[in-house]
């Protein structure tokens, strides 16, 4: 399938103030759905996990478009406030769709881009997407254990996928465990036994790290069947 891989490289226009920020839509022969794909906190849309997440989800059939964030497109740490970054998952929403207009459209994101996800929809901002899923979402502060970054989701409308690891200092699963529950219906957690918040698993388990990508990616697919199948 990876032979069969279009790669384009695009500009995605966020605002007059934010500006333009870097793209890549990768997309299979047939695909069935699409992504738009937001990066952590701390690495941009090239980094190895996003490269890897994006190869497997289109081996299932599903295009991504990864994106930089203004500040990571402009070289800085710090990460723009909540109404940029949610203006920028807005833009890539809506830039999905474009590529793809006859396909149902995803918000996803790797830990804060999850997160970002998930605030940009709970402010009506893609009232148009399927659902989203969350790489890892970041509940607290590793040491911290919180659910107040959990408040948001309660005034999402859409369908949400977490996927989870057991060792994820940044989401407690005894405190994740209960939110999903009050998020009812909408809200689907998929636990990979052992991994940590980068996907990670040491030798004491039986899963490699691209066999437990490839899980959670087969299980996205599964899901998006799932949501589109209620639809129609």
């Amino acid at each position: 399938m990876t032979a069969e891989l279009t790669k384009k490289s695009l500009r995605i226009k966020i605002s007059e103030t934010s500006g333009e920020v870097s793209a890549l839509f990768y997309s299979p022969q047939k695909p069935k759905y699409v992504m738009a794909f937001a990066h952590g906190a701390g690495a941009g849309m090239n980094n190895k996990f996003m490269e890897s997440a994006s190869v497997s989800l289109a081996s299932h059939g599903i295009a991504t478009l990864r994106f930089n964030f203004p500040y990571m497109e402009n070289g800085k740490k710090i990460p723009d406030n909540k109404k940029v970054c949610a203006a920028a998952i807005s833009a890539a929403v809506e830039k999905a769709a474009k590529l793809c207009p006859k396909l149902p459209v995803f918000a996803a994101g790797k830990s804060f881009g999850g997160r970002m996800s998930s605030t940009a929809a709970s402010e009506d901002m893609i009232p148009d997407i399927n659902g989203i899923i969350f790489f890892g979402f970041p509940l607290h502060a590793p040491g911290k254990p919180s659910n107040d970054r959990a408040e948001h989701l309660y005034k999402v409308k859409a369908p949400m996928l977490f996927l989870q690891g057991s060792r994820d200092a940044l989401a407690t699963l005894d405190l994740l465990k209960p939110v999903c529950k009050k998020l009812g219906k909408l809200a689907e957690l998929f636990v990979i036994e052992g991994a940590d918040h980068s996907f990670h698993l040491t030798k004491d388990y039986k899963l490699k790290d691209s066999e437990a990508l490839d899980m959670m990616c087969k299980e996205v697919k599964k899901w998006m069947d799932s949501i589109s199948s209620k639809k129609s």
